[in-house]
């Protein structure tokens, strides 16, 4: 061929201009696959979706139990469940010192103080046996008494009562304990706890209810007090607690005190009241927990 009918060769500047241009059209058209892939890819992600912050990953869902706004722990229903609970766990339940007359479960409440019922009813078959009678006790000094209850704890000041008792009741009432609430107070070691006991087990008189540890812990615990006080507790559930039920109520709660709701990990999981109850220290919960609920 001809020199001058032979194709011109670009110069190498042009050489490079179109190295430049194929590439970066090589790279928009790279960007632009990309860019259609991406959009495809969140399209079907948020699909039927709401969409979602840019460059943050879904949170995951979190159940939340129920709130507990506008809750009312001393709402009239409420306290019926905890009532039927209670009636369904112990029906017919009474109180547990031994006692065959007013004046025993007198003196079996005063050692109670402080002591189990169990370790009261170890003590007091042989106590009347050996003092059959108030006469007997009103007979003794304290310190001849002592030996006797030596095991229920505190035995000097309860010694001191226990006789003291026998003897206001020999000289003030004829040998009979009273039977209200004002005359039993004014026996010695005889507080509303003790009245209430007598009163309501032996002669059956809805005059108050008893408030021991157990309906102390158990009551905060059920948020039907925020006390600690126990007359103030228990002017509490005598607000809220039917008086026909007073003296049953605390028989069912000091039971369910010793049964299921101790005072050290409760047995949360076979208890009956468990979905009424949002007790902080809880051993297991299927309802909200508050933490202001606690013994």
């Amino acid at each position: 061929m001809p020199r001058g009918n032979m194709p011109r060769q670009p110069s190498r500047s042009g050489r490079q201009e179109g190295a430049r241009q194929a590439k970066g059209a090589q790279f928009k058209g790279a960007q632009s696959l990309k860019g259609k892939k991406a959009k495809t890819a969140v399209a079907g992600f948020t699909a039927g979706r709401a969409p979602l912050n840019a460059g943050k990953p879904p949170k995951p869902v979190v159940l939340k139990k129920k709130s507990a706004s506008g809750y009312d722990p001393l709402a009239p229903e409420r306290v019926r469940q905890i009532i039927a609970a209670l009636d369904e766990l112990y029906p017919r339940v009474t109180c547990a010192l031994t006692h065959r007359s007013a004046w025993e479960l007198l003196v079996a409440t005063i050692l109670s103080a402080q002591s189990t019922d169990v370790r009261v009813n170890m003590v007091t078959p042989g106590l009347f046996e050996k003092y059959p009678t108030v006469q007997d006790f009103a007979a003794l000094e304290p310190e001849q008494l002592q030996p006797d209850i030596y095991s229920t704890g505190f035995f000097r000041n309860k010694s001191k009562s226990v006789v003291g008792a026998a003897r206001k009741v020999v000289s003030d009432f004829g040998g009979n304990v009273p039977q209200t609430m004002e005359e039993l107070l004014s026996l010695p070691g005889v507080a509303r706890k003790t009245a209430n006991v007598v009163l309501g087990t032996w002669f059956k008189k809805n005059e108050g209810v008893v408030v021991d540890t157990h309906v102390t812990r158990i009551s905060r615990r059920l948020e039907l007090t925020k006390h600690t006080d126990a007359r103030k507790i228990e002017e509490d559930l005598m607000r809220i607690i039917p008086r026909e039920r007073w003296t049953d109520f605390s028989h069912e709660v000091i039971w369910h005190g010793r049964k299921l709701c101790v005072a050290r990990r409760p047995k949360c999981a076979d208890c009956a009241l468990e979905k009424l109850c949002h007790a902080a220290d809880k051993t297991w919960s299927t309802v909200e927990i508050h933490p202001d609920a606690r013994p």
